[in-house]
């Protein structure tokens, strides 16, 4: 069955499931929310006004890690991104769970508040400090002992993790003093199916509200 992702480029969540696909070399359909009618479209299907959306053959799934799980059900590949053993899939899961909740909501938080006419900007920006700092703070130990998020296998925690920090690290960059979680946003950043999501979006980066550095 053929699969159609509607999705944009910049967005974060898309990325994380663009990862998965792109992990294990899925064929499908790419509906830029660019491009003519596919806005209407997804909506149609998911008309709460987020994203992406999967149809797989006429089925709509919805939420990030909701498609990488179908994904990983109905097309597996040679990536096993959730693995076989409940003990270390649920480890996959918190480290997923981690990463959408204490690392890309605290990010999103400024971004969204900037693009309000009547935004609490700055006030939102110094919250989004204090809980990312924390989180780096708190993922130094982990990432100082491992290779990906959730032991020595890329996973679905790999996917969250990857933009959420990218991201982060635009928002509040992360300092020197948490070298492990630097050298693992390096690691996300020099994995193939991450480097191409990071090329795919590089047009759209002035679309970033808060400024994109001039960096990665």
């Amino acid at each position: 069955m053929s699969l159609t992702l509607y999705a944009h480029p910049f967005s974060s969540y898309c990325w994380k499931v663009l990862i998965a696909l792109y992990e294990n070399d899925i064929p499908f359909t790419y509906r830029h929310l660019e491009h003519e009618g596919a806005g209407d479209e997804r909506a149609a299907l998911w008309p709460f006004g987020k994203f992406p959306v999967l149809v797989d053959g006429g089925r709509t799934v919805v939420e990030s890690s909701i498609i990488i799980e179908h994904l990983h059900l109905k097309h597996p590949g040679p990536v096993r991104l959730i693995p076989d053993d409940p003990a270390a899939a649920l480890e996959v899961r918190f480290w997923d769970r981690f990463f959408d909740h204490y690392v890309m909501t605290p990010m999103n938080k400024p971004v969204a508040e900037a693009l309000r006419p009547d935004g609490r900007r700055e006030t939102a920006h110094a919250e989004a400090r204090q809980e990312l700092e924390r989180a780096y703070a708190w993922l130094e130990g982990p990432t100082s002992q491992r290779t990906w998020a959730a032991g020595e296998n890329f996973s679905m925690a790999d996917c969250a993790a990857a933009p959420s920090l990218f991201y982060a690290d635009w928002v509040h960059p992360i300092s020197g003093s948490y070298p492990a979680v630097r050298a693992y946003r390096a690691r996300l950043l020099a994995r193939p199916s991450m480097a191409r999501c990071v090329e795919e979006a590089r047009p759209y980066r002035p679309y970033f509200p808060l400024g994109a550095p001039d960096r990665d």
